[in-house]
């Protein structure tokens, strides 16, 4: 497994915005919709991944936890789908329906939001205040396929704890690491490699 790290977009950064379809739903999601939300949490991910395989229940666990706490979540693959047809729309709908993830699961097929966000891997977590601006960026917690290390969402659960509490964030927080996302050939950004 080819390990990538997120690229840790400085916080403060503003959300970019995006338009993009929920795969189970129809209906688009933007930014806007977010707007009476505490915090808005912006997961890149994937259907075949193994890092995001290990943590899916924990993403299902995160929407159930704190969706009608006031965090807005949105999940998107970007991934090429001709290179890697298990991250395709039909594939990402039936994890989010298998998994019962209560919030949408977006395709960017021009690979634009992601390179707007510089999401580099999947998983990759960018956390938003009501305000959109960043105040995390990096890993769910220290656990990754094989090491042992249970799976509990530490690292981000305590940072949305905190948003949600009118808190503030840590900002000594640690990278995401998982599968590069899967740029499609010749669209890889220079942030790549």
């Amino acid at each position: 497994m080819a390990r990538t790290l997120s690229t840790m977009l400085p916080l403060g950064t503003k959300a970019p915005n995006f338009s993009l379809e929920d795969v189970v739903s129809n209906q688009l999601i933007y930014l806007e919709i977010f707007k009476n939300k505490k915090a808005l949490l912006v997961m890149f991910i994937c259907q075949h991944c193994p890092f995001v395989k290990h943590v899916q229940q924990e993403l299902a666990k995160l929407g159930q936890d704190y969706t009608k706490e006031g965090l807005g979540m949105v999940a998107i693959s970007s991934n090429d789908v001709a290179n890697y047809p298990d991250d395709s729309p039909a594939n990402l709908k039936a994890m989010a329906q298998e998994l019962g993830f209560n919030f949408p699961v977006c395709y960017d097929e021009t690979q634009e939001v992601a390179k707007a966000y510089t999401a580099a891997c999947t998983p990759d977590f960018f956390l938003f205040d009501a305000n959109y601006q960043l105040i995390y960026r990096g890993q769910l917690d220290d656990s990754r396929p094989g090491n042992n290390i249970p799976v509990t969402g530490g690292d981000l659960r305590a940072a949305i704890d905190n948003i949600l509490a009118g808190k503030s964030i840590n900002s000594a927080q640690k990278p995401s690491i998982g599968c590069n996302i899967k740029w499609k050939p010749g669209n890889e950004p220079p942030y790549y490699g």
